[in-house]
């Protein structure tokens, strides 16, 4: 396989890494999905990963709990996904370094975008902690900005479902998937996809999204190579 991307900006949920547990970090499954990233990397692919933090920490489902405090504790759950998943490609062979919004340099490097290009441009894996930073802003908008930052060629979404549908196919058995959608039939039409505002910056951006399943996650690198495994979005 040839990849078709040079540069690409991976977006993890962090319920993946949590495997039947539930919660917590699995790192067989970890495994699984840096096998794929590894592979990447050899192949001369630039990537860089965003991971969200829901295997430890649901901030919208704390109650009475202060936003802005519950997505503080948010930012802080990816930053543990972050590091377990830069360890598990550094024991893989793959220099792997984490960049985090907030600062807490004993642990990661601030995000810098030109550090960030660096990094990837010598072939390192670069994993974004932290979302954007800020609260009220969910991963998928952090993933969306990093990736327009670093100037990636695509973002991957890698989700539960293959591609993108009509309606919810768990709930309606006549929803269609869709192999190509544009942005704007996607916030016209209330497509859970991603939130608006992480699809509206790719859109202004013109940053394409493939959203496409992580149950096999060789699909990581058939999408890089341009094979069609779940739905572009794009302008």
């Amino acid at each position: 396989m040839t990849p078709i991307y040079k540069r690409v900006l991976l977006k993890l949920s962090g319920e993946a890494l949590a495997g039947e547990k539930g919660t917590g970090i699995d790192f067989d499954i970890v495994e699984r999905y840096c096998q794929p990233i590894k592979s990447l990397s050899e192949m001369g692919v630039e990537v860089a990963v965003v991971v969200g933090g829901g295997n430890f920490w649901r901030g919208r489902s704390s109650g009475k709990m202060d936003r802005v405090r519950a997505d503080h504790m948010g930012m802080l759950a990816t930053v543990i996904n972050c590091l377990g998943i830069a360890d598990t490609l550094e024991s893989m062979g793959v220099e792997a370094r984490v960049q985090t919004a907030v600062s807490m340099p004993q642990m990661a490097e601030l995000y810098v975008t030109e550090k960030a290009v660096s990094h990837l441009k010598k072939g390192k894996v670069v994993i974004f902690g932290c979302g954007t930073g800020s609260p009220f802003f969910s991963t998928d908008t952090g993933a969306a900005l990093r990736a327009v930052e670093i100037q990636a060629d695509i973002m991957l979404k890698a989700t539960m479902v293959d591609g993108v549908y009509s309606a919810d196919p768990h709930k309606d058995p006549t929803a269609v998937k869709y192999d190509r959608i544009t942005f704007k039939e996607v916030l016209d039409k209330g497509l859970q996809v991603m939130d608006g505002t992480a699809a509206a910056l790719c859109m202004d951006n013109g940053l394409p999204i493939l959203v496409f399943s992580l149950d096999d996650p060789d699909n990581i690198v058939k999408a890089v190579c341009g094979e069609n495994v779940g739905t572009v979005v794009e302008n």
